[in-house]
């Protein structure tokens, strides 16, 4: 049997489905902890479930989403400053780093302090963590300094822990969902994820001309065409060379 990618073991670590015995893996658990996500990363965890499944001996039926081609939400700065106020202070310093960095949701949630290196103001995403499979360094902004030093001495072991009462106290915050909804809800903003932080991130990058190779290796995307979605944010880019379309003379004669 082969082995799962790199990739396909993140994205099954990521999804919040309980540990059970293979006979009470079911269409219908699937779907209800599927039933969150966006169509294409609805079909694509769909994907990786099916085809484990069948090489376990285990047929069953998960319905694909149809997926429509739409715009890249993100949020304007005013957008963002509501939002902000309305997340629960457990969410606030959580989603200022996800937006400093534009790291992934567990990338964030999960983040150690063994990964964190404040004195060189880097952080770093083991291969293991990556949705690419590849090892991801990431130089942090004054911002996401100034919110990893306001965690420091909260847990020896994780960066942002619950810090509230109970069993997960000190423990990584595992769902990110009521919480972030009614925030929304609060704020007025509608058609937002958490992931949206991550298109924000890299939204505001281009429209303050950062270059897309840069964004990529930012962003640990491995295809270029990943950050081509954002290209059309900055159309300056291209201003200098709006005006090369001029009647072609020929080619000049060399003595």
């Amino acid at each position: 049997m082969r082995e799962r990618s790199a990739s396909d073991r993140y994205t099954l670590r990521a999804l919040d489905y309980p540990d059970r015995p293979l006979s009470a893996c079911t269409a219908e658990s699937f779907e209800a902890v599927l039933a969150g996500k966006m169509p294409g990363t609805y079909n694509r965890h769909r994907a990786i479930i099916v085809a484990i499944l069948n090489l376990a001996g285990i047929k069953i039926k998960i319905p694909l989403r149809r997926v429509k081609q739409g715009r890249t939400r993100f949020l304007s700065e005013s957008e963002w400053k509501r939002l902000y106020k309305e997340l629960p202070a457990h969410l606030k310093p959580m989603a200022s780093f996800a937006l400093a960095t534009g790291l992934r949701q567990r990338n964030v949630t999960h983040l150690r302090w063994d990964q964190v290196d404040l004195k060189r103001k880097v952080t770093w995403i083991h291969a293991d963590q990556a949705k690419g499979g590849k090892p991801i360094g990431i130089p942090l902004s004054s911002d996401a300094v100034k919110i990893l030093r306001a965690q420091v001495g909260q847990s020896a072991e994780w960066v942002f822990p619950y810090s509230g009462r109970g069993r997960k106290a000190g423990a990584p915050i595992t769902k990110i969902k009521t919480a972030w909804r009614l925030a929304l809800k609060r704020a007025k903003i509608e058609n937002f994820t958490w992931h949206g932080l991550r298109h924000t991130w890299a939204s505001w990058h281009i429209m303050a001309e950062t270059p897309i190779g840069v964004l990529k290796e930012l962003g640990g995307w491995e295809d270029l065409r990943m950050v081509q979605r954002y290209a059309h944010l900055a159309p300056e880019y291209l201003a200098g060379f709006a005006g090369n379309a001029k009647p072609w003379k020929g080619l000049k004669r060399v003595a």
